[in-house]
């Protein structure tokens, strides 16, 4: 359980109650989950790492042992919540064209893309090495650019385009066109931060 005096506390109990009377099969279908023996939760994906959610208190653990962050937590429950069985977008789009992006778009630029343009700028190989590092999968934009797999239906992708002698170093962190058929958009800026911060913290390890 989170700690008593967790600021998403109140969030965490919203969201348990939000899956208690809703069948974990029929969450399974939407969210690409898989249903644990006996109907007693379900087993997913995050970021590489198996979650199991248990039924139907809703208690997220690591499958290997021990709780996650409250904010993986929260993030793991909302996404089933939310999920709807969209097919993914098979196609990239920034913040601000996701559905009520545009509201948060600077706050987004300011938690996720500044934040790699500081620490990449001008170490293209060191970006590289840490995305690698973190299970990142090539792709073709920018100077350098990975995908992430965070949840079964739900994937992040940072680029980056370093600085020269014209223009400042620039990044993007986009989206599959169908997130928010399965995270808020509160969620996807969490979770850009989250992916961005992970990356950044790598590089100075």
């Amino acid at each position: 359980m989170a700690q008593a005096g967790n600021p998403y506390q109140v969030a965490l109990v919203r969201a348990r109650a939000a899956l208690e009377h809703v069948s974990p099969y029929a969450v399974a279908l939407r969210s690409g989950a898989t249903v644990l023996p006996g109907g007693v939760g379900l087993e997913l994906a995050y970021w590489g790492r198996s979650v199991e959610v248990r039924w139907p208190a809703g208690e997220v653990l690591w499958a290997a042992g021990g709780e996650p962050p409250t904010v993986v937590q929260l993030l793991v429950l909302h996404y089933l919540i939310a999920a709807d069985g969209t097919p993914m977008g098979e196609r990239w789009v920034a913040f601000r064209e996701l559905a009520d992006g545009r509201v948060y778009d600077s706050a987004f630029y300011k938690r996720a893309c500044a934040p790699l343009e500081r620490a990449f700028g001008q170490r293209l190989s060191a970006f590289v090495e840490t995305c690698v590092a973190r299970g990142g999968e090539r792709l073709t934009f920018g100077d350098a650019s990975f995908m992430f797999q965070v949840l079964p239906r739900v994937r992040v992708a940072l680029v980056l385009y370093t600085c020269d002698d014209e223009f400042p170093a620039r990044a993007s962190v986009l989206f599959d066109a169908a997130t928010r058929h399965y995270l808020p958009i509160e969620d996807v800026a969490v979770l850009g931060g989250m992916v961005v911060g992970s990356i950044v913290r790598g590089a100075e390890t």
